[in-house]
């Protein structure tokens, strides 16, 4: 596809700030203000999935479902399934940070007692839900049994479930399905609530043409409804657990590489099925978003295989993957695939092929630009080509001001010397001396070449490392971060404004 020239910022929905914890759908009405007044033409989200093991949209309970804790509350008390009785004792939430054990403690009771009312009075006829449920059945129906399910056997993964609901035996489903029916169906509704709220979001955002680009990551987590309703499509052992899993080799920003643990596809059998999961899935995410940013385009080509159980990712073996015949695939099936190629790492002339092939355009961080990385010189602006999208950085890595200020120790295979050189070679190439590093950054990629360019929230607000949204390689502490109500200024969003203008954005 052809991007016309535009920019946006990345900013996840949990980032909003509200009255209720977590950003949600229903409190973004002055970001997109924001974007608007800004000249912002695309906002990007993270993926928007129910989220699993450490709060990461990474590692989600459904490729398909969407997150209830992103469901905005004051809508159901305004549709009268909540009672304003039921704020009465105010949620005393950090402003910004999410915790996500208070706020899931404050909001699923709240969320299931507007299913209950929702599911025993009149609404119960609501024509819209029918249709939902009739139209989503394809993965409905195995992400409420699998979520009502796993509450049932308090959280386990669903290999140490009973026997005949883990091996899906049809006997064994139908009597859970009746054992379970009222949780279940409150699982339905969150979800027929997620999907109604997220359509007036992107009905404001069209309004305002402002796209949302989303996120798909390559692989689903293992303790997931995809895994447990499609195993025979994973390379899982007889008991349902990986015997290989995914991640990527060592490299410059980690000596030991990324084990991620992901189970790995069998594209054998994804193949002899024509692919379908993955026409279902990418139909699912251009039915959500206007564009999405395809996480970890590489592995369709060749992707790194670790042995299941090993401590790092050091031992693994680069496999060969799908490589342009999944996409020739999903192109007769969906025409034009509105996709952003997350090509960074290691990155050969074959998945580069496909790329202009399908014409995905890649990314470019401008943070590796001026270090030892050594695609840095492809992330100099005098060397990006029109088919980019260019960011000051992704929520992978650390802010701009935190990145400037780093020492490097902990964070990555830099030493003081690197950083030094990084520093004294950034300042010659983007010649600036005490500007702040923020904005220098983002007006280099405003003024480049790339079609597309994407600033995230904190770099705009000039934050340091306390705003990082992840570190790759820790399990605790991510995926928090909020910014505060009255963070977001006129003078900002002038300045992005003025620059948007000025570089024909």
């Amino acid at each position: 596809m052809t991007y016309p020239r535009c920019s946006g910022i990345l900013l996840h929905i949990t980032s909003l700030p509200s009255e209720h914890g977590i950003g949600d759908l229903g409190c973004a009405e002055e970001f997109i203000d924001f974007l608007q007044a800004a000249g912002q033409s695309i906002w990007q989200v993270l993926p928007v999935g129910p989220t699993g093991y450490g709060d990461s949209p990474y590692q989600c309970f459904s490729a398909f479902a969407g997150n209830p804790l992103l469901i905005n509350l004051s809508d159901l008390l305004h549709q009268g399934l909540l009672d304003a009785a039921d704020f009465n004792t105010a949620l005393k939430a950090p402003t910004d940070f999410v915790n996500f054990e208070q706020v899931i403690a404050f909001k699923k009771p709240l969320l299931r007692k507007a299913a209950r009312k929702f599911l025993t009075g009149d609404h119960n006829v609501s024509d819209a839900f029918t249709s939902f449920c009739k139209n989503n059945a394809l993965w409905l129906e195995d992400y409420a049994l699998f979520m009502a399910a796993k509450d049932f056997h308090c959280g386990s993964v669903w290999t140490e479930w009973d026997g005949g609901l883990r091996t899906r035996d049809r006997d064994a489903m139908e009597r859970w399905s009746q054992k379970l029916s009222p949780e279940i169906d409150a699982y339905k509704f969150e979800q027929f609530e997620f999907f109604r709220q997220w359509a007036k979001l992107k009905d404001r955002c069209r309004e305002r043409h402002i796209r949302i680009m989303g996120d798909i990551p390559i692989y689903v987590a293992h303790d997931s409804a995809d895994v447990w309703s499609h195993p025979e499509m994973f390379l899982l052992n007889e008991r349902g657990n990986p015997h290989v899993v995914a991640g990527v080799p060592p490299d410059y920003f980690s000596a030991t590489g990324q084990l991620w643990g992901n189970p790995i596809y069998d594209w054998n059998a994804q193949e002899r099925s024509g692919y379908q999961w993955w026409i279902d899935r990418f139909r699912s995410s251009f039915e959500l978003f206007d564009l999405v940013r395809l996480d970890h385009f590489r592995g369709f080509e060749a992707y790194w295989e670790i042995p299941a159980g090993a401590s790092t990712a050091i031992g693994g073996k680069w496999i060969k993957g799908p490589g342009r015949k999944l996409f020739e695939v999903l192109r007769k099936q969906l025409g034009d695939l509105p996709i952003i190629a997350e090509n960074l790492g290691v990155i050969t002339p074959e998945v580069e092929a496909i790329q202009r092939e399908f014409g995905f355009p890649g990314m470019s961080i401008l943070q590796f630009a001026f270090g030892k990385d050594p695609q840095g010189p492809s992330f100099r602006p005098h060397n990006y080509s029109r088919d980019l999208a260019a960011y000051t950085g992704v929520h992978d890595n650390d802010t701009t001001v935190g990145w400037w200020a780093s020492t490097g120790i902990g964070e990555n295979t830099r030493t003081p010397e690197d950083i030094r050189k990084e520093h004294e070679f950034a300042r010659a190439y983007l010649g600036f001396e005490n500007e702040p590093i923020n904005w220098v950054l983002i007006r280099h990629v405003l003024s480049s070449v790339a079609a597309i360019a994407i600033i995230p929230l904190q770099d705009i607000l000039g934050l340091g490392s306390e705003a990082r949204m992840n570190l790759p390689g820790t399990l605790s502490g991510n995926w928090k971060w909020r910014y505060r109500a009255d963070a977001l200024t006129t003078e900002m969003h002038a300045r992005l404004k003025a620059w948007t203008q000025i570089y024909d954005r």
